[in-house]
């Protein structure tokens, strides 16, 4: 059984719906749950509300990351924000060399499926030529590491020093730097070490590019940086949480860096949220998600979640999930005060690198998981496994195929077997991984916890449980630096 799209998107269930898996009559059991979470999303696209749902200063706020597919006048993707992001590239192809992204949570998850997926491991070992001259790209602010931040800072050195002996000119570096406040400590420590650094060597110029609040009449800490320095500015929109965020300034800026095709990426995204309009749980993809994994959970006990695509560059689209399942969903308490200690605990996986580690304990162990598999229906550059040692039988029964054959004839009998031993799975299907397909995995995925907040009465867009260590740590810190 599975649900597809015109686009060629599929939701395949057939091993998480039926006899002994979740049944029609679980899903008939919440028909008017559904009924009113649908009703909700409608009343959240038309005017951003979603009920109870408070700022994390206790103040309303509105829920505005289902707009963001829709480029138009007064959204917050705009054409004047679409043409902002394309002198972004334009600047970046003609006059950089090196952008660092820094940022945490959704600001770095975000960034590196963008990244991985358009650009694959190499990309900075490529030439300029075939970058199409945009720049090379490395991420820090995502830790408070001092090896890795000194490990970068004395490659850029090492880089700079080569342009100065090879191109007789200084290494150009844009600093992107995304935090709302600009009181992020992760981010923020990292980039002041890396600025301070990069503005003492005469070989580099540094520009510095800030993704942050746009409230001009009550600026944020790096609003006013950015402001009393005359740094170019993009927005963390107000009403979208990081989880969210890739689809707006916060991951458009590092995605038109690297020539990622924006538009398409939205296109994906609304094409997505258009299928989910439909009232049908059957035709609607996220609707159908949430309530199969929600029943899931709730009735046969599946309450953790791995996700596993298939393929090394989709990794970090697991590692963006993980975020927005943990943060959405994990709630003490619901919408009405009630203690309920609510949320699937998510687990990263990668195809076929965690078959030889991790699917041990799927196929085995405790009886609480649904596996979540991605898949890439075709492969840009397929390549065969050649037969070149015809003397060994072994490896000669392997040869003929394509890699990417082979890796979903590996995800079908990891399926098979799961299913054999009653281990609940379903799987996405993207026809190619490109920017379009993305944009419809990654917003459908958005949504379905939207619903699965509206299913268990929790709030899916606020994270209390991140502000309690943030409550705790700032005054640490000040004990410490008193201290020395």
């Amino acid at each position: 059984m599975s649900l597809q799209l015109k686009s060629g998107f599929t939701f395949d269930y057939d091993n998480l719906f039926g006899e002994g898996k979740v049944t029609a009559e679980d899903i008939q059991s919440y028909a008017a749950d559904l009924k009113k979470a649908h009703a909700a999303m409608n009343v959240m696209r038309e005017s951003g509300f979603i009920k109870a749902h408070l700022s994390k200063d206790g103040a309303p706020e509105k829920v505005l990351f289902s707009q963001l597919p829709y480029v138009e006048e007064g959204h917050l993707n705009s054409p004047a924000s679409m043409k902002h992001l394309a002198q972004l590239s334009e600047h970046a192809k003609k006059d950089i060399d090196v952008v660092v992204s820094l940022g945490i949570g959704g600001s770095f998850l975000g960034n590196k499926v963008l990244f991985d997926v358009h650009c694959g491991a190499f990309w900075n070992e490529l030439s300029d030529e075939e970058r199409g001259g945009f720049p090379r790209v490395y991420f820090s602010g995502n830790n408070i590491d001092p090896r890795s931040t000194g490990d970068l800072i004395h490659h850029l050195e090492n880089l700079a020093a080569l342009y100065k002996s090879h191109k007789q000119r200084n290494l150009k570096v844009l600093l992107l730097v995304i935090s709302k406040s600009g009181g992020t400590l992760d981010t923020m420590s990292n980039f002041m070490v890396i600025y301070d650094a990069l503005q003492k060597k005469a070989n580099i110029d540094t520009e510095v590019v800030a993704v942050t609040d746009p409230n001009m009449e009550k600026k944020t800490l790096l609003k006013q940086l950015a402001t009393d320095k005359g740094w170019d500015t993009f927005s963390v929109p107000d009403g979208v949480g990081g989880r969210f965020t890739i689809f707006c300034d916060v991951g458009l800026t590092l995605a038109a860096c690297v020539g990622f095709d924006i538009q398409a990426f939205l296109n994906g995204a609304k094409d997505m949220d258009e299928a989910c309009k439909n009232e049908d749980v059957w035709q609607n993809p996220a609707m159908l998600n949430a309530a199969l994994k929600f029943a899931a959970s709730e009735k046969h006990g599946r309450h953790i979640e791995v996700m596993m695509p298939y393929g090394d560059y989709l990794k970090s689209v697991s590692e963006w999930y993980i975020q927005l399942l943990a943060e959405s969903l994990g709630k003490q308490f619901d919408k009405d005060g009630k203690e309920v200690c609510y949320g699937r605990t998510p687990l990263v996986a990668v195809g076929t690198t965690d078959m030889h580690s991790q699917t041990q304990q799927h196929q085995e162990g405790t009886l609480d998981k649904v596996v979540q598999f991605v898949k890439i229906a075709k492969w840009q550059n397929d390549l065969v496994i050649p037969n070149v040692f015809p003397e060994a039988q072994k490896l000669a029964d392997i040869s003929g195929v394509t890699m990417g054959d082979a890796l979903e004839v590996a995800r079908q009998s990891n399926a098979d077997a799961l299913s054999s031993n009653h281990r609940f799975n379903a799987c996405f299907t993207l026809p190619e991984l490109n920017a379009y397909h993305l944009g419809e995995l990654l917003y459908m995925l958005a949504m379905s916890v939207a619903y699965e907040g509206e299913l268990s009465n929790v709030d899916a867009f606020n994270q209390p449980g991140v502000e309690a260590y943030k409550r705790i740590m700032g005054p640490k810190l000040q004990a410490l630096k008193a201290g020395k």
